[in-house]
Protein backbone atom coordinates (compact mmCIF):
# COMPACT_ATOMS: atom_id res chain seq x y z
CA UNK A 1 0.00 0.00 0.00
CA UNK A 2 1.48 3.42 -1.07
CA UNK A 3 0.26 6.48 0.64
CA UNK A 4 -1.88 8.19 -1.16
CA UNK A 5 -2.35 11.18 1.24
CA UNK A 6 0.17 13.06 2.89
CA UNK A 7 -1.37 14.10 6.41
CA UNK A 8 -0.15 16.76 8.54
CA UNK A 9 0.18 14.17 11.80
CA UNK A 10 1.84 11.62 9.65
CA UNK A 11 4.47 13.99 8.16
CA UNK A 12 5.47 15.47 11.40
CA UNK A 13 5.88 12.19 12.76
CA UNK A 14 8.24 11.26 10.06
CA UNK A 15 10.12 13.97 9.89
CA UNK A 16 10.54 14.30 13.93
CA UNK A 17 11.87 10.24 13.68
CA UNK A 18 14.42 11.87 10.91
CA UNK A 19 15.55 14.80 12.99
CA UNK A 20 18.26 12.79 14.88
CA UNK A 21 20.92 11.68 13.06
CA UNK A 22 21.09 7.54 14.90
CA UNK A 23 18.34 7.48 13.33
CA UNK A 24 18.67 8.59 10.22
CA UNK A 25 21.79 6.38 10.29
CA UNK A 26 19.35 3.44 11.40
CA UNK A 27 16.82 4.29 8.70
CA UNK A 28 19.40 4.41 6.03
CA UNK A 29 20.98 1.12 6.43
CA UNK A 30 17.26 -0.18 6.71
CA UNK A 31 16.18 1.45 3.23
CA UNK A 32 19.77 0.60 1.93
CA UNK A 33 19.84 -3.60 2.57
CA UNK A 34 15.80 -4.27 2.48
CA UNK A 35 15.60 -5.53 6.29
CA UNK A 36 17.74 -5.53 9.62
CA UNK A 37 17.77 -6.61 13.05
CA UNK A 38 18.96 -4.44 16.09
CA UNK A 39 21.99 -6.98 16.72
CA UNK A 40 23.21 -6.48 12.82
CA UNK A 41 22.21 -2.32 13.35
CA UNK A 42 24.84 -2.28 16.86
CA UNK A 43 27.23 -4.22 15.33
CA UNK A 44 27.75 -2.15 11.90
CA UNK A 45 26.91 1.37 13.78
CA UNK A 46 29.02 0.52 16.80
CA UNK A 47 26.13 2.04 19.08
CA UNK A 48 25.07 0.27 22.37
CA UNK A 49 22.22 -2.59 22.27
CA UNK A 50 20.05 0.29 24.53
CA UNK A 51 20.65 2.95 22.17
CA UNK A 52 19.65 0.99 19.48
CA UNK A 53 16.69 -0.62 20.27
CA UNK A 54 15.35 2.98 21.95
CA UNK A 55 15.47 4.40 18.21
CA UNK A 56 14.45 1.53 16.43
CA UNK A 57 10.95 1.45 18.84
CA UNK A 58 10.94 5.28 18.06
CA UNK A 59 11.05 4.51 14.44
CA UNK A 60 8.60 1.78 14.75
CA UNK A 61 5.86 3.70 16.89
CA UNK A 62 6.24 6.70 14.40
CA UNK A 63 4.89 4.12 11.71
CA UNK A 64 7.72 3.97 9.50
CA UNK A 65 9.14 0.36 10.52
CA UNK A 66 7.35 -2.81 10.03
CA UNK A 67 8.62 -5.78 11.80
CA UNK A 68 8.83 -9.37 11.83
CA UNK A 69 10.12 -12.33 13.92
CA UNK A 70 12.19 -14.86 12.26
CA UNK A 71 13.64 -17.79 15.21
CA UNK A 72 15.29 -15.71 18.00
CA UNK A 73 15.21 -12.56 15.51
CA UNK A 74 13.23 -9.62 14.75
CA UNK A 75 13.80 -8.13 11.80
CA UNK A 76 12.75 -4.62 10.73
CA UNK A 77 11.99 -2.82 7.51
CA UNK A 78 10.72 0.20 5.82
CA UNK A 79 6.95 0.54 5.72
CA UNK A 80 5.51 0.24 2.13
CA UNK A 81 3.56 3.30 3.12
CA UNK A 82 5.85 5.27 3.65
CA UNK A 83 9.12 4.06 1.11
CA UNK A 84 8.37 6.66 -1.18
CA UNK A 85 8.97 9.35 1.21
CA UNK A 86 11.74 7.78 2.27
CA UNK A 87 13.31 7.40 -1.00
CA UNK A 88 12.69 10.85 -1.27
CA UNK A 89 15.06 11.69 1.71
CA UNK A 90 17.82 9.31 1.04
CA UNK A 91 17.90 10.58 -2.57
CA UNK A 92 18.74 13.62 -0.69
CA UNK A 93 21.64 12.83 1.78
CA UNK A 94 22.76 9.66 -1.41
CA UNK A 95 26.30 11.35 -0.63
CA UNK A 96 26.41 11.48 3.05
CA UNK A 97 30.08 10.49 4.32
CA UNK A 98 28.22 8.97 7.48
CA UNK A 99 25.87 7.16 5.35
CA UNK A 100 28.33 6.26 2.55
CA UNK A 101 30.79 4.49 5.37
CA UNK A 102 28.06 2.85 7.13
CA UNK A 103 27.08 1.33 4.23
CA UNK A 104 30.67 0.03 3.55
CA UNK A 105 30.85 -1.53 6.82
CA UNK A 106 27.68 -2.94 6.40
CA UNK A 107 28.80 -4.95 3.11
CA UNK A 108 32.19 -5.71 4.29
CA UNK A 109 30.47 -7.55 7.79
CA UNK A 110 28.38 -9.20 5.31
CA UNK A 111 30.72 -10.33 3.16
CA UNK A 112 32.45 -11.74 6.53
CA UNK A 113 29.56 -13.48 7.49
CA UNK A 114 29.75 -11.91 10.83
CA UNK A 115 25.92 -10.40 10.72
CA UNK A 116 22.79 -12.40 11.47
CA UNK A 117 21.46 -11.63 8.06
CA UNK A 118 23.90 -13.49 6.23
CA UNK A 119 23.32 -16.53 8.51
CA UNK A 120 19.69 -16.84 7.33
CA UNK A 121 18.17 -18.39 4.09
CA UNK A 122 15.27 -15.67 3.02
CA UNK A 123 14.69 -13.54 0.11
CA UNK A 124 16.03 -10.12 1.45
CA UNK A 125 13.66 -7.16 -0.79
CA UNK A 126 15.46 -4.54 -1.54
CA UNK A 127 13.90 -1.32 -1.71
CA UNK A 128 15.31 1.70 -4.50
Amino acid sequence: MRLKRFSLTLGAQIFKACADESRLRILSLIFNNGQMCITDLERVLDFTQAKTSRHVIYLKNSGILAHRRYDHWVFYSIKDEVAGIMKQIFQFLRKDGQLLKDQQVFETMKANRELAISRINFAQPVIR
